[in-house]
């Protein structure tokens, strides 16, 4: 009798649903446990306009709790949801898009024919082009803002002999550490350093140097990974997971672009180009980025002679193949309901930001780091969290002799490098829904990834100190 062979951790772990809601009911505990408390918040005027921030000086233990009970805990996943609105409905809208764009072929052909002309054997060329193409829109652009886009590197990576996690880490995986280590973030580091009064995005050379470096290590360990795959296919981390609709489903010498695809491709680059000029040009986000989406959609319909009723139809299996992950991102949004509404996120963060000002310049950056990764987990926004943590660590950080500078890229490493592995990054989510890439195997090639990254950050963090770097 054969035993049935041992399985990995990995393998044991639960639905991604039911972690989150293990995740939910701790933080509903926590409401009875940890005193509810409360930072005062103040209106400042920065070079990004007003913001509102906490007085460091101001917190205060209410003297009373705020205990999440059984209503509560229940009603917290819609108002997840109702909160995470925008980041679930361009999860959707990004389905129907590209499941229309699908329907017509464009982008199957047009990923056979760029892997037919660069060859299957040139997989490490193509993971270290795509990973730093995705990396600059992180940089550049912002997270969310890149969900749409997520598809085409899963079709990349099957059609030179990949998976969907290598679609996810040139891509979902890249614009994180993008996002995250960018000296342009607008969002971070630009919310950062008007509240640390400093010029904005000052300091880009260490910042991109840091980036660069970054995204090297996720090459490498892509490209590692692809190397694996491809001398052993069992390796792969999403065995069995549904490739259809992303694979390319014909020999790679029968590819070629009509004029209907040349135009739907057209199209949606076009598309593309006017996301990435209206967000750096006008600001655009969430709202105006979903609208160019069913513009691309509309227009691909009328070229490739798609009829309105199909469109609907095409668009409703697009919206339906993405729910799931839709779904989790207002799921993983509940956990920052409960926290609030229980008053006691003000708590942890006071908890966890007091020691600092009571060790070294050098131990209290380490511990800056750590606190902001934790306090990520709780507050997934970027400039959510600078708005709460850096007018706390700013003068943390005029007491014990850091520059504020400093302090700023401890805040950006403990904020972006985390949003890789975290349940609750509703962004994250909703990229791994798209290429099908389940939370458990993502999080066994992430959390490598993740350490390496922070620690690079802390290794040039120390450096800075030491150089008194400002």
């Amino acid at each position: 009798m054969v035993e049935p062979a041992k399985k990995h951790w990995y393998e044991k772990l639960p639905h991604p649903y039911a972690i989150l809601f293990f995740i939910i009911l701790f933080a509903a505990v926590l409401t009875y446990i940890v005193p509810a408390g409360q930072y005062t918040r103040i209106s400042i005027d920065t070079a990004l306009g007003k913001r509102t921030v906490v007085d460091a000086a101001s917190f205060k233990y209410l003297g009373t709790q705020f205990p999440t009970d059984l209503m509560g805990l229940f009603q917290s996943l819609p108002l997840g949801m109702i909160a995470s609105g925008a980041i679930i409905f361009i999860t959707l809208i990004s389905g129907m898009m590209f499941k229309v764009i699908e329907s017509t072929g464009a982008l199957e052909n047009g990923v056979g024919v760029m892997v037919k002309h660069l060859g299957k054997d040139r997989y490490n060329v193509i993971i270290w082009v795509v990973t730093y193409i995705f990396g600059f829109l992180g940089a550049a652009v912002g997270f969310e803002n890149n969900i749409g886009i997520v598809p085409i590197a899963a079709m990349i990576a099957l059609g030179m002999g990949g998976d969907t996690l290598i679609g996810a880490t040139i891509s979902a995986a890249a614009v994180g550490i993008g996002f995250a280590t960018s000296p342009i973030n607008v969002y971070t580091v630009g919310t950062a350093h008007a509240i640390a009064q400093l010029p904005i995005f000052s300091g880009a050379l260490i910042r991109t140097a840091y980036c660069v470096v970054a995204l090297a290590i996720l090459a490498q360990q892509s490209c590692s990974y692809m190397k694996r795959l491809r001398q052993d296919p069992s390796k792969s981390y999403v065995l069995g997971v549904d490739t259809e609709g992303l694979a390319l489903s014909k020999p790679l010498e029968e590819y070629s672009l009509t004029t209907t695809h040349k135009l739907v491709l057209a199209i949606f680059i076009i598309g593309m180009a006017s996301i990435v000029y209206g967000t750096l040009k006008f600001g655009w986000y969430l709202n105006q980025i979903m609208a160019v989406f069913l513009m691309i959609t509309v227009a691909t319909a009328i070229v490739a002679r798609i009829s309105p009723s199909k469109m609907v139809q095409t668009m409703m299996d697009g919206a339906g193949s993405v729910c799931g992950g839709a779904m989790a991102i207002g799921i993983a949004r509940a956990i920052q309901v409960v926290l609030e509404n229980g008053k006691i996120c003000d708590t942890i963060i006071h908890a966890l930001v007091a020691p600092l000002q009571s060790v070294g310049t050098i131990a209290s950056g380490w511990l800056m780091v750590l606190a902001n990764c934790i306090i990520n987990f709780f507050i997934p926004s970027g400039s959510g969290q600078a708005v709460v943590t850096m007018p706390i660590m700013t003068p943390i950080a005029d007491m014990i002799n850091m520059t504020r500078q400093v302090a700023v890229f401890c805040f950006q490493i403990g904020d972006g490098v985390t949003n890789l592995i975290y349940p609750t990054m509703g962004g994250l989510l909703a990229m791994l829904a798209l290429v099908r890439v389940p939370f458990d195997r993502w999080f066994r090639f992430a959390f490598p990834l993740t350490v390496k990254v922070t620690l690079l950050g802390c290794v040039i963090m120390t450096v800075m100190s030491l150089m008194g770097w400002n």
